[in-house]
């Protein structure tokens, strides 16, 4: 029997070869189980698992079919039978030898790989290209939120022009429980240890490179020029207080780690930080470890994705709906790039433009306030906002700028620490 429309046989065995068998590997396989009946009456496809490469023997469950787990890669790559290599087994070097082999010996491929796609993305593109595979990678953003499938097949022709999210489960979960006061920074991150939210060492997510990563994806998607991981200015949420959060909600925001994707005058600029979000704002109500990315276009005007964006079965979902799209289309097609067609040059990062919140701990006297006033003014930074609450012979100073340019604040900032009045260095988040 033949499927319809797309030319496929129906009832067709594909065979996987599984990379990893970590939480997203173990995630995948239990899925392609639980689901494979389903999967193959909607999809005419037999989707099978038929090796999977894990080298740590501890991570082999008990009862394994016989056969299934090796630790030689070989017994993937040259089994003829074994349509689709699936990598979920992370880093940069390994993966990428993994990827460029299985490619060039007639394999299509599943990553869910960002931190590879971010730095070496241009060269596996460009042999999926040449060698005419598929190479899909729905998995490395944003997990369950067809985030990629949107921007590559829907978008085409939307003229998109800015790109912003929280794309990172750990630090929304950080700091939404921040935000409902059940806890400083490090009580939650540890928290979040133990349910499973953060990894053992979370310096990825926390420090903002994860969520770096995928912005360098979204951005070369959604702008068809090249951005790299080393393109990307970064910063995570270490440094954010309990008391800033609280700041933040008693003048109307909520902070998250935002990632931010523009063109301004032709140039990209691509930049992950904490930012104070006002609570009216869309990805101000995004809780706990649910991500969200919203597009702005010329044809489209606004449009929001969200859902779950971290955790090994969302994640499973989205590799498994790549196996599916690979072995139900005919042809490669225009998919097997990233569409990187133009060569636009970076915004500088010291000429874009933002609001800003300051904290910081001053002299409580008459006329500090007015110093600090006028060394902004020299700068042409503008105070739109203020709290100030007294202790004793200091005071907690908070202010909320108009936006300004970042080198013109950055200026500002750094004369402010000479003041007399100034007690500690000024703490400063972008506000959207």
């Amino acid at each position: 029997m033949t499927g319809e429309g797309n030319g496929m046989d129906r009832d067709r065995v594909v065979r996987v070869g599984l990379l990893g068998f970590g939480t997203i590997g173990a995630s995948v396989y239990r899925l392609i189980q639980k689901e494979h009946d389903r999967i193959l009456e909607g999809t005419g496809v037999d989707l099978q698992v038929a090796k999977v490469l894990e080298i740590d023997a501890t991570k082999v469950p008990a009862g394994a079919p016989e056969g299934l787990f090796t630790d030689d890669f070989s017994q993937i790559v040259d089994d003829p039978t074994i349509e689709i290599v699936v990598e979920v087994i992370g880093g940069t070097d390994a993966a990428f030898s993994f990827l460029d082999t299985a490619m060039r010996r007639g394999k299509n491929v599943v990553t869910a790989n960002k931190q590879l796609l971010a730095t070496r993305g241009e060269a596996l593109f460009t042999l999926a290209r040449d060698e005419k595979r598929h190479l899909r990678f729905e998995a490395s953003v944003a997990g369950a939120i067809p985030i990629i499938k949107v921007m590559r097949e829907s978008m085409i022709a939307a003229g998109l022009h800015t790109v912003y999210g929280i794309v990172n489960g750990t630090t929304n979960y950080i700091l939404t429980h921040m935000y409902n006061d059940e806890g400083d920074y490090a009580e939650i991150l540890a928290r979040a240890q133990e349910l499973g939210y953060a990894e053992a060492d979370p310096t990825a997510d926390v420090g903002g490179d994860d969520a770096a990563a995928k912005m360098a994806i979204l951005a070369s998607i959604a702008f068809h020029s090249r951005v790299t991981l080393r393109d990307v200015a970064f910063s995570g949420i270490e440094n954010v207080t309990l008391a800033d959060v609280r700041y933040a909600k008693d003048l109307g925001f909520v902070v998250k780690l935002v990632g931010a994707a523009r063109l301004i005058e032709g140039g990209v600029s691509v930049r992950v930080f904490p930012a104070l979000l006002p609570q009216e704002h869309p990805l101000a109500a995004i809780h706990g470890s649910n991500n969200a990315v919203f597009l702005q276009g010329e044809a489209i005007g606004e449009v929001m994705l969200m859902g779950p964006g971290a955790g090994g079965v969302p994640t499973a979902t989205a590799v498994v709906s790549d196996i599916i799209s690979i072995a139900n289309t005919k042809d490669v097609g225009f998919l097997q790039s990233c569409s990187c067609y133009r060569s636009l040059g970076f915004y500088p990062a010291e000429e874009v433009e933002s609001a800003f919140f300051i904290k910081m701990d001053v002299a409580d006297q008459a006329g500090v306030l007015a110093q600090i006033a006028s060394v902004f003014a020299e700068h042409s930074v503008s105070i739109a906002r203020m709290i100030q609450k007294g202790r004793g012979d200091e005071a907690e100073l908070v202010l909320i700028t108009h936006p300004t340019r970042e080198r013109d604040f950055s200026a500002a900032i750094e004369q402010t620490r000479g003041l007399v009045c100034c007690k500690s260095r000024p703490m400063t988040l972008r506000v959207l």
